[in-house]
C-alpha cells in the first residue's frame, strides 16, 4: 500500500496528459483523489511496512499530514470539477487592470495537480531527510505551474517569487542536511542514510555545534516555505494569485509539508538532548510570525491576501505549539488539523466570492449574503473558526497550547499569545462583516441557486472542524497524542 501511495498520483497524471477531452480529464482527477485517500485511510487499518528499499516509511506525524494532504486534495478536486468547467480555455480580461491574457491549457494543469499530490505524499510519507528535502522541492517545481494557471502580469511576478524565495529556501535546507552528515561524521563508522531510524540512535554522539547549526539552516530554508516570518514574502502574492482550490492547497497542505521538514531536524535534536535549543527558536520564529500578521491584517483590504497572512499566523502558532513542548506539542498537531481544514474551506469560499464580484476587494465585495446566502453563511463560519472562536476546533487547540504555556511559566509568551490573537481577531472580523453584510452593489448580479460543487467541499470541511470543537473522537486523540509523543522523544 505504501509504495503504490505516490504512484497513484502519477499515473493520474499520466492520464490527464493524454486524454484530450475535458470532462474525462476531470473525472480522472476526481477519482485519483477518491482513490488515493482510500489508500491513505488504509494505512491506518493496516500499518503499511516501509516500501522502496526503505525510503519510504510512515510514523505517526507523516500520517497525520499525508491524511490532511489527502483529504484537501479530495476537497479541492471535486471543487475543480466545477471550477475549470465555469473557466473555459477562451480569452478573458483581467478584472484589475483590462489587460487581455488566456489561462494555461486545463491539462497541464490537472498533471501538475496530480504532481503536486505525489510530492507531497513523498514527503509525508518519508523519515529520510535527503527523500524529503527532494519531495520538498518536487513540491515547488508541481506548484509553479498552477500559480500561474492565470496567466497575467500579476500571477507571473507572484510565480516567480515563489521560484526564487522558496528555492532559495531550500538550498539552505540542502546546507542544512549537509551540516547534519557532518555532525554524524565517524571514519569508524560512517552513518548509513540520512534516515532517521539510523540517525536517532547516534545522535547523543553527534557534535553538538554542528547539529546547531544544522537546525538554523533547515529552519530557516523551510521555514521559508513555511511561511515563517520574516521569510513568509511570497506567501501572500502566491496565495492571492492562485486560483482558489491552489490556495486551499498551498495553505492548508503544502505549508504542513514544510513544517514536516522542520519537525524531522527537530526530532533529530531531541534525541541528542538539544531540545532547549530548538524549542527557543521556534518560539521566537512564532511569534515573530503571530506579530508580523497582526500587522499586515489590521487594514487588509484584500480578502485573498487576509487569508494568506492569516496562514503566517498559524504557521507562528503550530512553531509555538512544538517550540513549548510538552501538553503544547499536542496542540500544535490538533491545531494542524483544524487550520488545514478551516483554511481549505476559506480559500475554496473565497473562489465562489470572487466568480461573483470579480475582485478581491474587501469593499467591494458587499452583501455577498444576498448573492450567495450559502457561501456567505459558510464565509462567516469559517472566519469565527479561523479566528479561534468556539465552538470550533481551533478554539481547543490554540486554548490547549496556551494551558501548557502557562503550566510551564511561559508567562510572558502567552500574554504576547493573547494580545496578537485579539489584535488578528478585531483585524479580520471588520472586512469579513463588511462583506457579508450591506447591500448588494449594482453591478452584480444574483447568480441563481450555488452550484454544488463549489459548496459542498468546504461544507464538510467546515463541519469536520466544528464537530472537532464539541466532541474529539477517542482514535483522534490518541493518534494525535502518539505523534506529539513521537516528537517529543524525537521518535
Amino acid at each position: 500500500m505504501l509504495a503504490a501511495l505516490p504512484l497513484i498520483p502519477l499515473a493520474a497524471a499520466l492520464a490527464t496528459l493524454a486524454i484530450p477531452a475535458d470532462g474525462p480529464r476531470r473525472l480522472v482527477l476526481v477519482a485519483a483523489a477518491a482513490l488515493h485517500t482510500c489508500a491513505t485511510t488504509a494505512t491506518f487499518l493496516w500499518p503499511p511496512e516501509p516500501a522502496w528499499g526503505g525510503l519510504l516509511a510512515l510514523d505517526a506525524p507523516g500520517q497525520l499530514f499525508l491524511a490532511l494532504a489527502s483529504l484537501l486534495f479530495a476537497a479541492a478536486a471535486v471543487y475543480a470539477a466545477g471550477y475549470l468547467r465555469h473557466e473555459g480555455s477562451g480569452p478573458k480580461r483581467d478584472f484589475q487592470d483590462g489587460a487581455a491574457f488566456k489561462n494555461a491549457p486545463e491539462r497541464i494543469f490537472t498533471m501538475c495537480l496530480c504532481l503536486f499530490l505525489g510530492a507531497m505524499t513523498v514527503v509525508c510519507a518519508t523519515r529520510n531527510l535527503s527523500v524529503l528535502w527532494v519531495g520538498i522541492e518536487a513540491t515547488t517545481l508541481s506548484s509553479a505551474p498552477l500559480i500561474y494557471f492565470h496567466r497575467h502580469r500579476r500571477s507571473l511576478e507572484a510565480t516567480w517569487k515563489y521560484l526564487v524565495i522558496c528555492s532559495v529556501g531550500i538550498a539552505l535546507a540542502l546546507l542544512g542536511n549537509i551540516l547534519f552528515s557532518v555532525a554524524f561524521f565517524d571514519p569508524a563508522s560512517p552513518l548509513a542514510s540520512m534516515d532517521l531510524a539510523a540517525m536517532l540512535p547516534r545522535a547523543p554522539e553527534a557534535a553538538k555545534p554542528w547539529l546547531r547549526a544544522a537546525f538554523i539552516f533547515v529552519l530557516v530554508g523551510y521555514g521559508s516555505k513555511m511561511g515563517l516570518a520574516p521569510m513568509h514574502n511570497w506567501l501572500p502574492d502566491a496565495h492571492s494569485q492562485s486560483p482558489s482550490l491552489v490556495s486551499a492547497l498551498l495553505s492548508g497542505a503544502l505549508l504542513n509539508c514544510a513544517f514536516l521538514g522542520i519537525l524531522r531536524a527537530d526530532q533529530v535534536l531531541a534525541a541528542a538532548g538539544l531540545s532547549a535549543f530548538g524549542g527557543e527558536l521556534l518560539v521566537l520564529f512564532g511569534l515573530i510570525s503571530l506579530a508580523t500578521a497582526a500587522v499586515f491584517v489590521v487594514g487588509q483590504g484584500d480578502y485573498k491576501r487576509l487569508l494568506a497572512y492569516s496562514s503566517v499566523e498559524h504557521m507562528g502558532i503550530l512553531a509555538l505549539g512544538v517550540g513549548i513542548g510538552g501538553g503544547a506539542v499536542f496542540g500544535a498537531m490538533l491545531h494542524a488539523v483544524n487550520h488545514s481544514l478551516t483554511k481549505g474551506a476559506l480559500f475554496l469560499l473565497s473562489g465562489n466570492i470572487l466568480a461573483v464580484y470579480h475582485t478581491r476587494s474587501c469593499h467591494d465585495a458587499r452583501g455577498v449574503s444576498r448573492a450567495l446566502p450559502v457561501t456567505a453563511a459558510l464565509w462567516l463560519a469559517g472566519f469565527l473558526a479561523i479566528c479561534g472562536s468556539p465552538p470550533f476546533g481551533l478554539f481547543v487547540s490554540e486554548l490547549t497550547i496556551l494551558k501548557a504555556m502557562l503550566a510551564g511559566g511561559h508567562g510572558i509568551a502567552a500574554t504576547l499569545f493573547l494580545v496578537l490573537l485579539a489584535v488578528i481577531f478585531v483585524g479580520m472580523s471588520v472586512p469579513v462583516l463588511r462583506m457579508v453584510q450591506g447591500p448588494l452593489p449594482p453591478a452584480v448580479k444574483r447568480p441563481g441557486p450555488e452550484s454544488p460543487l463549489a459548496v459542498l467541499p468546504p461544507l464538510v470541511l467546515l463541519a469536520a472542524v466544528l464537530v472537532f470543537g464539541v466532541y474529539l473522537p477517542g482514535p483522534l486523540t490518541a493518534f494525535l497524542a502518539k505523534a506529539a509523543q513521537t516528537l517529543a522523544v524525537g521518535g
